[in-house]
């Protein structure tokens, strides 16, 4: 009687696994795929007059326009645009910001205050816009976000290079990320940690 139990007991569990597996399958296929987020086309500003925009950035940075119009301008970035638009009514940005990647970091520092622009208070490169939009800047060698060869040679940029902390964090975590699909460990994110760690030095 005890090996017949156990038997019976046995091809229940068999028969269960079976059951939840199927389940597995036929949800995961019912469910809608999700899209992964891989980056920005653009970022959209709310500024005064485009003219007035313009020459207020232009005075802070060097760069070019993919087109422009009375009430748009593109700046270009390689393969990602800034998109002035006429028109702001919310007020000033607190906490909301992006980051805007430069190839000197100290030397949008010095054009920031040349210009007389005041910094904002905290460890990071923080500033306003007349309009109230806050931006922080960043170097492009102490952040993981890499431009593809082809983007950098297209805007003469070929000669920046990583520093060793970026590099380190962006690779770090590599075999976790691929570490099988029946993996239930969690993957680190392929993201700044925090903003400590792109924008200090």
């Amino acid at each position: 009687m005890p090996s017949l139990l156990g038997q019976v007991l046995a091809n229940f569990c068999q028969q269960l696994a079976r059951a939840v597996r199927f389940w597995h399958i036929f949800i995961t296929a019912s469910r809608p795929r999700l899209p992964r987020v891989i980056g920005f086309n653009h970022v959209a500003l709310e500024v005064g007059e485009i003219d007035e925009a313009l020459a207020y950035y232009g005075r802070l940075f060097r760069f070019e326009l993919r087109g422009k119009s009375d009430s748009m301008a593109f700046i270009d970035l390689g393969d990602q645009f800034i998109a002035l638009q006429k028109g702001r009514r919310q007020p000033a940005d607190d906490g909301r910001h992006f980051g805007l990647v430069v190839d000197d970091k100290e030397a949008a520092r010095k054009a920031l205050e040349a210009a007389g622009v005041t910094l904002l208070e905290g460890p990071f490169l923080d500033f306003r816009d007349p309009w109230g939009n806050r931006i922080e800047i960043v170097g492009y060698d102490n952040i993981q976000f890499t431009k593809a060869p082809n983007v950098l040679r297209g805007m003469g940029l070929m000669h920046l290079a990583k520093n060793e902390k970026a590099k380190t964090t962006r690779y770090k975590h590599k075999e976790k990320r691929h570490a099988g699909a029946g993996s239930t460990e969690t993957p680190e994110v392929l993201l700044m940690p925090n903003r400590g760690s792109c924008s200090r030095l």
